[in-house]
């Protein structure tokens, strides 16, 4: 892909909302802050964002499954994970201006010492609310501000059911919520959100496999461990294998749940230099945290938390195992041994940070063609094609309709006859669409259509009866456009 300016996140923000990606949530009303609905493309988007995450982190894997927890549940769940008493925020109040933010519990000292803040208090972001007709203190119940606690919960009937052994995961992707002082940044910060959450659970102790560690030798990342942080020293790229290797990374198991996660972005087209890892200092760890290492993002605003990648320990199921009396161990031999297992790594990726690192990464504005083109991944993208008919006549919007129908059978396909054939193309460029089909007087004389690539405008020819394959291998990266038919002399860009 060409070299691109960067846009502000609130430039992104406009861009979705224009083109039917992300809108303000009842702005009819006003809207609501933090709040957000998915359009047309965007629900598309996320939905394709979701599948590819399942995929590599569920479908793929032997050692992993799935569940979905409900939203609400029983809130002596949220007492013995620690979230009523331990999930708090520190309110700011910036004297001057009057806003108000949040800070975590490191922070706090250094804007007390600030005179230009006040330190207003404490502030529990879990959304409460009730249970059955009538309102009172014994019908209150939270909002998940997590979806881990419902693997947590459901964690000995999953791994005896699923007849799993350790090690192995459950993942989970739903909704959270946490009441945020001052949601902000479009998606990055929001009331309402989605996540995408993998617990992976291992005998204390255990090693990653040699042939697990093999995976990863290549990926590498700029890392910022604790230590060069209090130095004031800049992030190191080197490779995650070596820094395990050398005890930068503590746990195999963390490197290469960071490397794979890394990796998932990669793959899906992300760039690597946009990308590093940050340890989390003492007094910055959650506090069910052993360790965690942030996958972090170079977003407009600078680097952020895109990814939080935790050793949980054993904190988690021994809580709610002293909470509910109920035994969490599990068999690991046939010698009848039990053992409390630990979360060596949980990798919790937040669906809307996910979203704007893929847009930000396929945003251009092409000067040549005077338009902007989302080089959105085939996997990612709303429509995988278009198809347009470009010679007026029933009979040619008739097989249009039938290659449409065909298609869509496996594929999302958009249709539209309207406009000139370089409006069509334009539309679905900045829609990300990455192939379009065109009909014509050959289609019906050879039964063959043309194929564009939204990336170079190339074209190529193709049987009508091999589109569905063609499409097939072009979207799971097996063929290179230009071995997908016989090259044609590109008309329209």
């Amino acid at each position: 892909m060409p070299d691109k300016k960067e846009i502000t996140i609130e430039e992104l923000a406009m861009f979705c909302k224009r083109k039917g990606f992300v809108y303000p949530s009842a702005e009819i009303y006003g809207g609501l802050a933090g709040f957000w609905d998915f359009g047309f493309l965007g629900v598309e988007l996320v939905n394709n964002i979701k599948k590819a995450w399942w995929h590599v982190h569920v479908k793929e894997r032997e050692d992993v499954v799935g569940i979905d927890g409900s939203i609400i549940t029983n809130p002596r769940v949220w007492e013995a994970s620690g979230h009523v008493k331990n999930f708090v925020d520190y309110i700011v109040k910036d004297k001057k201006t009057g806003e108000e933010f949040k800070v975590d519990a490191h922070e706090v000292e250094s804007y007390k010492k600030n005179d230009k803040y006040i330190v207003e208090g404490v502030f529990n972001p879990m959304f409460t609310t009730n249970v059955g007709p009538h309102a009172g203190k014994g019908n209150l119940v939270y909002l998940r501000p997590e979806t881990a606690q419902s693997i947590f919960a459901n964690f000995k009937l999953v791994f005896e059911q699923a007849r799993l052994k350790l090690p192995c995961g459950i993942a989970q992707i739903g909704k959270a919520f946490r009441n945020e002082v001052a949601p902000r940044e479009f998606l990055f910060r929001a009331r309402e959100f989605e996540q995408m959450e993998l617990e992976y659970f291992i005998a204390p102790d255990t090693k990653c496999p040699s042939e697990y560690m093999d995976e990863i030798k290549s990926v590498e990342v700029a890392l910022l461990t604790e230590d060069m942080q209090k130095k004031k020293q800049g992030a190191k790229v080197m490779k995650i294998y070596d820094a395990w290797k050398k005890g930068i990374i503590n746990s195999d198991w963390h490197a290469y749940w960071l490397a794979k996660e890394l990796g998932w972005f990669l793959s899906l087209g992300a760039r690597g230099e946009k990308f590093r890892a940050r340890q989390h200092g003492k007094d910055e760890k959650s506090h069910y945290a052993v360790d965690t290492w942030d996958l972090e993002y170079e977003f407009p605003m600078g680097w952020r938390e895109l990814e939080g990648i935790a050793n949980r320990g054993n904190y988690d199921l021994k809580q709610h195992q002293e909470v509910s009396k109920q035994g969490f161990e599990v068999l690991v031999d046939d010698k009848g041994t039990k053992v409390l297992p630990e979360v060596i790594c949980e990798p919790s990726l937040g669906l809307g940070r996910a979203f704007i690192v893929f847009m930000l990464e396929a945003y251009e504005h092409d000067a040549k063609r005077d338009n902007i083109i989302l080089h959105l991944n085939p996997k990612l993208a709303p429509y995988t094609a278009g198809v347009f008919p470009i010679v007026k006549g029933d009979k040619y919007e008739k097989l249009a309709g039938n290659i449409v129908k065909d298609l869509r059978k496996e594929f999302s396909i958009l249709y539209d006859k309207s406009g000139s054939i370089g409006r069509r193309y334009a539309r679905n460029d900045e829609m990300g669409t990455p192939f379009t089909i065109t009909i014509d007087e050959d289609s019906l004389r050879k039964k063959t259509a043309t194929i564009r690539d939204r990336d170079t405008t190339k074209q190529v020819r193709v049987k009508i009866d091999e589109l569905k394959d063609v499409l097939r291998k072009l979207v799971a990266g097996e063929i290179k456009f230009e071995k997908a038919g016989k090259a044609v002399e590109t008309r329209v860009k």
